[in-house]
């Protein structure tokens, strides 16, 4: 049983005490459609702050402003983040945009320039609007609140090629006075996300932005959300390519005077499974939202030498264009799991492994086909890994027998709507 309670309806990071956001359209993309294309976070309480970002070496302008931030800044007010241009590969000219984005920002909010972070997402190469961008965030500056409409938008407005926006909200319980339950309190924590396109671990083309009224130093919230990352946006794939802008950004407020420490063994450690929830199901949200599948698959690696060949596996499998085309064709097609498997470079041994198709954990009838058991073929289950691999959601379990070593990924399959759609962008 988790030790947090998800919000059935969540309306974004409004949801976290202390908290505004907003969002606008300043036409980005130049189509003049009203289209949602900026928002603005801002909590006017200063918070502690932690961030994960690309490790790709062309990094936006906008990355490098939130890392050089994060390296000699303590505290923290706000986000300003726009869609449709990513302001990455724009040279100097591109960090000039940036520096401009926060002064703007913080100057319409009326915070240090150096308190707010600034994040794009879209098309690369190209130079952003700037004029249209003050503007944009001048208007939004003007409406902040902390209305449903505002935190639904703010939601909306970081999108690029999703089809729809990706919200979480969860409450920490924490009882002040042990078994008297009147002093029961609770840690909010909030997150929004994007991302569909470009999807692949460290990171994906995504930015995520996490918002909390726990109070936590910087230091030990960077460890947490790190952690959580890992266990999440390092662990999706759609299509194998890393993007210039991944971050995630997450904000603490200290709103909640609920101060997390890890010598509060039970809060610390729930407060780190809320963190780790809230990033995992963002990561869920995107990857299942991946541009143009049918089909979302579990990767379980088990029993592998060590961690890194675990991850060298499952990557090698989630990302073979193979394998992703055989999926979208509902066809069981092991030899080309085992193709990929073989070339990752891992230890692996034909007469040790074990492969089973398998529904996903939580579904109401949770089937499993072993395809190959200690390196046995089994034809005989043939209809019945036909049968899985027509699902929309299934699991690929593979037993390497090695060792103790696991990893989990989640991918999707590839279909020719993904071919067309990008050809054009």
């Amino acid at each position: 049983m988790n030790p947090f309670i998800e919000a059935k309806k969540s309306n974004g990071i409004i949801d976290v005490p202390g908290f505004q956001s907003v969002a606008t359209s300043c036409d980005v993309r130049n189509k003049k459609d009203g289209r949602l294309d900026m928002a603005l976070i801002l909590s006017p309480t200063p918070c502690s702050a932690a961030g994960v970002f690309t490790k790709n070496a062309f990094k936006a302008a906008p990355v490098k402003l939130c890392q050089e931030l994060l390296r000699v800044e303590n505290k923290f007010h706000g986000i300003i983040v726009n869609s449709g241009n990513a302001n990455a590969c724009t040279g100097n000219r591109g960090m000039k945009d940036a520096w401009s984005m926060q002064f703007s920002a913080a100057s319409a909010c009326n915070t240090p320039p150096e308190t707010f972070f600034v994040c794009s997402t879209g098309r690369i190469g190209e130079l952003l609007p700037m004029q249209k961008i003050r503007n944009g965030i001048k208007d939004a500056a003007a409406n902040l609140g902390s209305t449903k409409e505002h935190g639904l938008n703010s939601a909306k407005a970081i999108l690029t090629s999703d089809t729809k926006e990706k919200i979480i909200t969860v409450k920490v319980p924490y009882l002040q006075t042990p078994g008297k339950t009147h002093d029961l309190d609770y840690i909010t924590i909030s997150g929004i996300a994007k991302g569909a396109g470009m999807i692949q671990p460290n990171m994906a083309t995504m930015l995520a932005f996490i918002a909390t009224d726990a109070d936590i130093s910087k230091n030990l919230l960077q460890k947490i959300l790190s952690e959580a990352v890992d266990l999440s946006f390092n662990r999706i794939t759609v299509d194998g390519d890393m993007s210039t802008n991944d971050t995630v950004i997450i904000l603490a407020n200290g709103q909640s005077r609920i101060k997390i420490s890890p010598t509060q063994s039970s809060l610390f450690h729930n407060f780190v499974l809320g963190v780790r929830h809230v990033c995992n199901v963002l990561a869920n949200k995107i990857v299942s939202d991946g541009e143009r599948i049918t089909k979302v698959v579990e990767i379980c690696v088990e029993g592998a030498k060590n961690k890194t060949d675990a991850n060298r596996i499952a990557r090698s499998i989630g990302n073979s264009l193979l394998v992703k085309t055989s999926w979208y064709g509902s066809d069981p097609n092991w030899g080309r799991i085992l193709d990929a498997a073989g070339y990752s470079g891992a230890s692996i041994q034909e007469e040790k492994l074990d492969l089973i198709y398998a529904t996903p954990n939580g579904m109401i009838k949770q089937r499993s086909a072993p395809v190959i058991t200690k390196g046995r073929y089994l034809l005989k289950n043939k209809k019945r890994w036909k049968d899985i691999v027509s699902k929309k959601r299934f699991s690929i379990i593979i037993k390497i027998n090695l060792g103790k070593a696991s990893y989990r990924l989640l991918s999707t399959d590839l279909s020719e709507a993904y071919v067309n759609f990008n050809k054009s962008e």
